[in-house]
């Protein structure tokens, strides 16, 4: 169960953290993938390709910025070009800035909720058309306990954008049910990554180990244990899930609130 043998999988924010994880345990599944990343972030696309590469499968690298309906287009189309076809779609692409929310200017809004809700929705707009001619389709995102079902301060930006992907998969799931396109994503917890280490923008490592001392389960997640959901999510075997926000977060909202 839950295998990908044959399928092909395009990944946006494949460079680290939680898309590196899942573009790498998709290919130990059996799929090839497409994997988006953003060069501007310095993150190192390389090893995660190699890595793909090692266990035999294929595996295609694009420049994207997912504020761009023309690069995200471009990593759909190199998806049909070389593979002919799109299996599961993964929106993983995001950023968190902290600002306080009397300060938040206009553009720092737009641009967090245009990369983090907007880039999703043009992702998955690209994707939907083969999809639809396949009749089959895994339609994924990444969206976060903050917003939807907890507080994040000084993230209202953040927290807004990761709450509409809850209300975007629900819809696109009722609409895309039919074409045989299931439409999920996963909210995580408090996940160890680059950005969740960054104490600038967000807990730092004295807050991620706090998190750990403090939830039911006693340790933060790593990103493996996001992959895995995505692996579930978006093998054949869970074609009657849909419209769900799956959380993932060893227990953080039993006991947050």
């Amino acid at each position: 169960m839950f295998r990908l043998d044959n399928r092909v999988a395009v990944i946006t924010g494949a460079a680290s953290g939680i898309g590196a994880a899942t573009a790498q345990l998709f290919a130990e599944m059996g799929a090839d993938l497409v994997l988006g990343t953003h060069s501007a972030d310095d993150h190192d696309i390389e090893s995660v390709r190699a890595s793909i590469v090692r266990l035999g499968r294929r595996v295609t690298v694009v420049d994207v910025d997912v504020r761009k309906e023309e690069d995200v287009n471009r990593l759909v189309d190199a998806a049909a070009d070389e593979y002919g076809r799109i299996d599961v779609v993964i929106a993983n692409a995001a950023i968190a800035r902290r600002k306080e929310s009397s300060i938040l200017s206009d553009i720092e809004w737009n641009d967090t909720l245009d990369v983090n809700l907007a880039g999703v929705w043009r992702t998955f707009r690209a994707a939907i058309p083969l999809m639809r001619e396949a009749g089959y389709g895994r339609l994924l995102a990444t969206a976060s306990t903050a917003g939807a079902f907890e507080a994040w301060q000084e993230h209202a930006h953040y927290s807004a954008a990761k709450a509409g992907i809850t209300g975007l998969v629900r819809s696109l799931a009722a609409e895309l049910g039919p074409d045989g396109i299931t439409v999920n994503a996963i909210a995580p917890g408090i996940i160890e990554t680059p950005q969740t280490l960054d104490a600038v923008n967000s807990l730092g490592a004295e807050g991620v180990g706090e998190t750990g001392r403090t939830q039911p389960i006693r340790r933060v997640g790593v990103p493996l244990d996001i992959a895995k959901g995505f692996l579930f999510l978006g093998s054949e075997d869970t074609s009657f899930i849909t419209g769900q926000t799956m959380i993932i977060d060893g227990g953080r909202m039993l006991v947050r609130g």
